[in-house]
């Protein structure tokens, strides 16, 4: 399907992910100069299959309708849309197209989320929910795979195209009642029961979970088969959040509490609501050190502050003043530093730490305080160390080496990052296949690397 053309316009390119509804691609809009674009490609008689045995045509036009809504809604946290139709037997939906990570692969280089990393994460949310539910659109499929981290630590929602249009004169919907559209651990009771429309209460019952995954590593939550997951959203109690993380304030613990309610009555009114209580948490303007890409909190400490070129490391324009550090946590990791990994110039390289856990406290400080060449090089040090403690091929040694390679690239070492990130591109490749957004990711970085080394 490379070099097929959408309504005379969309070139597609790549694939970038596949799901229940469809297939999304890369390309470009030759109508603007080739600007990048993403198009997910849905077969109607699929999506008209899932949803009920509803008409193709009508689907179709309902289809249409629903986009031409989310179209009109204007919010950094939000997907762009910017067209929508057909092309054959298939429905089409044109969209912008996100750098950055999504929240599931976040959460697993991160563990454990920092409490305030969770805050910032779920406040961003809230903030573009209260403009979907605004218009009458309930999302229905909330959940870590649907939501992108930013370079700049902005979070965006995707998928709004198949969400569920409300209106007290029109009843019908892209999914109909009773059909399982969504993820079901992350679906509220009501939504995964049927029986009648589900309302914006069940995007908050998703926001419940997905904030209880990022305090606690788990969802509240799980079983092999929908029915006994049902089950035990409708009969059991999931430990408390503190129960799991003591750390976490308690405020979260209440509020977590009350998202997760079997009853959407028990749940925050809405979207606002939910801002309301986290915002106390949230860091303020100028509070704590230069932020790392993908931080969430970064959008709430430095408003609006431009993000660096690539190759030159953030790093505060003023004095931050007092204020504590952002938690950054770097879990060990596989391979020793690749050639020309010796210390920059001013540097001497660092000397052995006594253990791992004394290496790893370094570089939490080291961050902070912006010193990230520093950093690439007590990772690398540290290498060894992480595969003699916890095997060449664990995953802990893994998300350390992505953070080697991470820190190596924004700092512009190009040589050092450029054998790490192939690495990682090969085993992510035969694990999760070419498409995979990591390892599209890790291409395009290391793609970065071969062109400023000028190969």
């Amino acid at each position: 399907m490379n070099g097929r053309l959408i309504s005379g316009r969309y070139e597609l390119t790549e694939p970038l992910g596949r799901g229940a509804m469809g297939q999304v691609w890369g390309g470009h809009d030759l109508g603007l100069g080739g600007r990048r674009i993403a198009v997910k490609l849905m077969h109607s008689g699929q999506v008209a299959s899932l949803s009920g045995g509803t008409d193709p045509e009508e689907l179709r036009e309902r289809f249409e309708r629903e986009c031409r809504v989310t179209a009109q809604i204007d919010h950094p946290g939000l997907v762009s849309v910017h067209d929508a139709g057909r092309d054959g037997d298939e429905l089409y939906l044109v969209m912008q197209r996100l750098e950055g990570s999504d929240l599931r692969d976040h959460l697993a280089e991160r563990e454990p989320y920092p409490p305030q990393w969770a805050v910032a994460v779920v406040a961003q949310m809230c903030s573009a929910l209260a403009v979907v539910h605004a218009v009458g659109i309930v999302h229905r499929d909330l959940k870590p795979g649907n939501v992108i981290v930013r370079p700049d630590g902005r979070v965006v929602i995707l998928d709004l195209g198949i969400a569920a249009v409300r209106s007290a004169g029109d009843t019908t919907r892209l999914t109909r009642t009773g059909s399982l559209i969504g993820t079901p651990v992350y679906m509220a009771p009501e939504q995964a029961m049927g029986g009648s429309p589900v309302g914006p209460r069940a995007d908050l019952y998703a926001l419940g979970v997905l904030l209880y995954e990022l305090l606690t590593g788990q969802v509240p939550f799980d079983a092999p088969e929908p029915t006994g997951l049902l089950y035990k959203k409708l009969h059991h109690t999931p430990p408390r959040v503190r129960e799991l993380r003591p750390e976490a304030p308690a405020e979260l613990d209440a509020l977590v509490w009350r998202l997760l309610d079997k009853e959407p009555a028990g749940r925050p009114e809405d979207a606002h609501e939910v801002y309301a209580a986290l915002a106390p948490l949230l860091p303020r303007p100028g509070q704590g050190g230069p932020a790392l890409p993908l931080d969430p909190t970064r959008p709430f400490r430095e408003p609006m502050a431009p993000w660096p070129p690539r190759g030159r490391a953030p790093g505060p324009a003023t004095d931050p003043g007092p204020g504590p550090a952002p938690t950054v946590v770097v879990r060990p990791a596989a391979f020793p530093p690749g050639p020309g990994a010796g210390s920059p110039p001013g540097f001497g390289p660092p000397p052995p730490p006594a253990d791992l856990s004394t290496t790893l406290e370094e570089v939490r400080t080291l961050l902070s305080s912006g010193h990230y060449t520093r950093v690439a090089d007590l990772l690398g040090h540290a290498l060894p160390a992480a595969v003699a403690e916890h095997g060449a091929h664990s995953p802990v040694v893994r998300t350390l080496r992505k953070q080697y390679a991470a820190v190596l690239l924004d700092t512009g070492q190009y040589a050092r990052a450029l054998p790490e990130i192939s690495r990682l591109a090969q085993e992510y490749t035969a694990e999760r296949g070419p498409h995979d957004p990591v390892v599209v990711q890790l291409r395009q970085d290391e793609a970065l690397c071969l062109e400023r080394l000028g190969r």
